[in-house]
This record gives structure tokens, C-alpha cells and sequence, in this order.
């Protein structure tokens, strides 16, 4: 749109519902050092009113209108989105396009929301057995630099010295149409639907996108290892961090490692299960998968974790020379065809039935459109996957075991 907005519109006539999503390239990556969890409390200002409606309205206007709605922050994004009926489409839209002209940036919503930010920190980390297992724990191991290695949940005093400044540079610098774009899903005429999105968004006053800075940096070599203590853990825990290819310039190497983390860990069958789980008894738990915070979800560079739960008279280092024979292995030889071709089968089942919901395929199409510029890897994805050889999933193990990683040790605490 001449305001910088980008515009993806999916008609799917046989889903008589519609979603609407908007996707802002901001996450926890973007944050100013001195304001960890900014991102995500930025967030949470902007359900708190908008230029036209109080607190509270956006809720009601969508729950009245038998729809739903939420937003979450990612590493390199973050979105706001909800799924209604479908003649409800203009009420989304508008609903949308006010906050994201003006939300309603107060001292009382700003301390408000630290203090829910604070009390979801408690909740979901500090009292919780594994909180922050591995999405926060395992990056600064892994990784040397503010953006790649901080906690994007946000330390409690940086949060409480958030200011309205901060709140108002912080829109002002990332919530510009041209930094933005609105995925709109589901039964709809898509030159009405243009229509509708230019009189909503079209008179939101442009202002430059940011600069993008890449948050490069050189792979780690060796191993790096850290420990931490959990006072609500009943048994030790080990998550292993490594770098995964570039989504956006090695897309088939990325889906290698995709399906590497499958094979290892998805399913009974799975190497790691068959090994660690059911013949050697080492680990309770074991997985293994590509993206710190879900495959395709993020800019390079992303992390590959295989994460596990241990007795504690099993030493940490037996867990880690197991999946390092069983990567060997693959590295080796690298898998069957027919043990390909049962989680490439995982893989397609599970993301027909995410396609299956529109709030899913709006989101994945919109964070991938925003990512990598191709909404259309979302539709790709069951083809390439199945075009994945097993060489290039023994690739994808050898450039494991040859890389750096990092090494999380998660101890129990015993209570004093």
C-alpha cells in the first residue's frame, strides 16, 4: 500500500469464517539491550485500548461477535490475530488497523502490564518445574551476543524501569505500516477485501521502516557447557543447542535438519527413543527438533535442540555420548528410506491438520511471508519435505557433530 503495508489475502470459499492477523517485524531479537522483554510487553500494551475504543472494547467487540483472538511475541516478529464469522471481516479490520494507528500508551496500562508480565514470568518460569527449558535458558550458551543470547521474557527490574518514553520510541521506531503486514484468511471476495483493508489501514500515516540489522555472528567452536539449579525440578535435565542453515538462502538444508530432529526423536520409533528411552534406560523423556521456538519460525540464525530428563544416578555425560554415537550413526549412513519416509509422513499428516484451522494457515502464511518474503513455502512444505533424500539428512548429522553446541545442565535443587 503507498503507507508501506503489505497486504496477503487467502480466499478459501468452503471455510465460513474469516482471520485476520497482523504481523509486525519486531520480536525479542530487536529489543534494546537494558530493556529485555520490551517486545513482549510491548505486546501486551497493545490490547489496552486504542485511539478510538477503551480498555476492554477490542475484547468485547470480538468475543460479541462469536470470535476469538490473541497475539504472541516470536524471536524475530510479533502478531496479533483473530478468527470470526465471516461477515464480521470489517469489524476485524478495523479493530485491527485502530491500535495499530494509536493504541492507548498510558503510565497506568504501562504499569499495569509490567505487572502482568511479571506475574506470567512467575507463573510460567521461576515457578514452574523447567520454566524456561530450553527457549531461555539454552541461547546464552549457544550463543555471544545481546540479540541471539538474552531472555526475551524480560528481567524484572528492566521491565520496572520501563518508561512511557521508552513505550512511545519504541511504536514510533517499529509499528509503522511499512514494517507491518495484515494476513487476511478464510470466505472472502478478495477485491472487496482490498477495498475494506485500504479504507482501514490506507490513512495510517506512513513512516520508514527500520533498518534490519542481521543478527549474524560466527559459529561456536567445541563444546560450551553451563549449569543451572532448579528448585522445582524432581530430576536433572540436559538440553544440547546447535546452528541450523539459513532458512531463507538454504531451505533444503533447513528441512534436513527438520526431519534429522524427526528421526531422532518423533515418535516411538525414533532413534533416540529406541536407544536412550526403551534399551538403555538413560532418559524418561527425550525430543529433538529444528527452531528454538518451532521449525520456520524464525530469521538465521535458529538453534536445532534435542532436550532430555535423566535419573539422577545417570551421569549427564552417558546421555550425551549416546546421542552423540546415535548422530555418528546417521552421520555415517544416514537413514533408511523407510524411516524417512514414515516422518516425512508425520510431518505431512501434522500440517494438513494445522492447514486444516484457519488461524494456523493464516499465521504460518503471514509469518513466512514476513520472514522470507514466500508465503507460498507454507503450501510447499508436504512436497519439499518428501523430496528431503536421506543423504541430506546424514548431511544435515555430520554438520552436527562437526559444528560447536551448546550444552545445558539443568541440576535439582534439594530444599534446604
Amino acid at each position: 500500500m503507498p503507507n508501506g503495508l503489505r497486504v496477503l489475502v487467502v480466499p478459501d470459499p468452503v471455510t465460513p469464517v474469516v482471520g485476520v492477523a497482523v504481523h509486525v517485524d519486531v520480536g525479542f531479537r530487536s529489543e534494546p539491550e537494558g530493556r529485555t522483554g520490551f517486545a513482549h510487553l510491548f505486546e501486551h500494551l497493545m490490547f489496552q485500548g486504542s485511539e478510538s475504543l477503551e480498555k476492554l472494547a477490542h475484547f468485547r467487540h470480538v468475543q460479541g461477535s462469536g470470535g476469538v483472538f490473541n497475539g504472541s511475541t516470536h524471536q524475530d516478529y510479533t502478531d496479533y490475530f483473530q478468527v470470526l464469522p465471516a461477515a464480521a471481516l470489517e469489524r476485524a479490520l478495523f479493530l485491527e488497523a485502530d491500535r495499530l494507528r494509536a493504541p492507548k500508551l498510558t503510565q497506568e496500562n504501562l504499569r499495569n502490564q509490567v505487572d502482568v508480565v511479571k506475574e506470567e514470568i512467575r507463573l510460567n518460569v521461576l515457578n514452574r518445574p523447567y520454566g524456561g527449558f530450553p527457549w531461555i535458558l539454552l541461547p546464552p550458551v549457544l550463543y555471544d551476543t545481546f540479540p541471539n543470547a538474552h531472555n526475551g521474557y524480560g528481567d524484572f527490574s528492566e521491565l520496572e524501569q520501563a518508561s512511557l518514553d521508552d513505550a512511545a520510541a519504541f511504536f514510533d521506531t517499529y509499528y509503522s505500516p511499512a514494517n507491518a503486514q495484515v494476513t487476511v484468511a478464510g470466505y472472502l471476495d478478495v477485491e472487496e477485501t482490498l477495498r475494506l483493508v485500504e479504507r482501514h489501514f490506507g490513512d495510517i500515516p506512513a513512516r520508514p521502516a527500520p533498518r534490519r540489522p542481521s543478527f549474524g555472528e560466527p559459529l561456536s567452536t567445541g563444546e560450551r557447557r553451563q549449569s543451572v539449579m532448579d528448585a522445582h525440578a524432581p530430576l536433572p535435565a540436559i538440553a544440547l543447542g546447535y546452528r541450523m542453515p539459513d532458512p531463507g538462502a538454504d531451505l533444503d538444508g533447513y528441512l534436513g535438519h527438520a526431519l534429522l530432529g524427526s528421526v531422532l526423536g518423533d515418535g516411538e520409533a525414533a532413534r533416540l527413543q529406541r536407544r536412550l528411552v526403551h534399551t538403555d534406560g538413560l532418559v524418561t523423556d527425550i525430543s529433538a527438533s529444528a527452531g528454538l521456538m518451532g521449525p520456520l519460525d524464525a530469521r538465521d540464525p535458529d538453534t536445532f535442540t534435542i532436550t532430555a530428563v535423566h535419573p539422577a544416578a545417570v551421569d549427564p555425560d552417558r546421555v550425551l555420548a549416546a546421542v552423540d554415537e546415535e548422530l555418528d550413526k546417521l552421520a555415517a549412513e544416514g537413514p533408511s528410506e523407510d524411516e524417512l519416509s514414515r516422518q516425512v509422513a508425520r510431518w505431512s499428516a501434522g500440517l494438513h491438520q494445522e492447514n486444516d484451522r484457519v488461524m494456523y494457515r493464516m499465521l504460518g502464511l503471514g509469518a513466512r511471508e514476513l520472514l522470507y518474503g514466500r508465503a507460498e513455502i507454507s503450501a510447499e512444505l508436504p512436497d519439499r519435505l518428501a523430496a528431503v533424500t536421506p543423504e541430506q539428512v546424514r548431511a544435515a548429522a555430520a554438520a552436527l557433530r562437526s559444528g560447536g553446541r551448546g550444552v545445558l545442565l539443568v541440576e535439582p535443587k534439594e530444599s534446604e
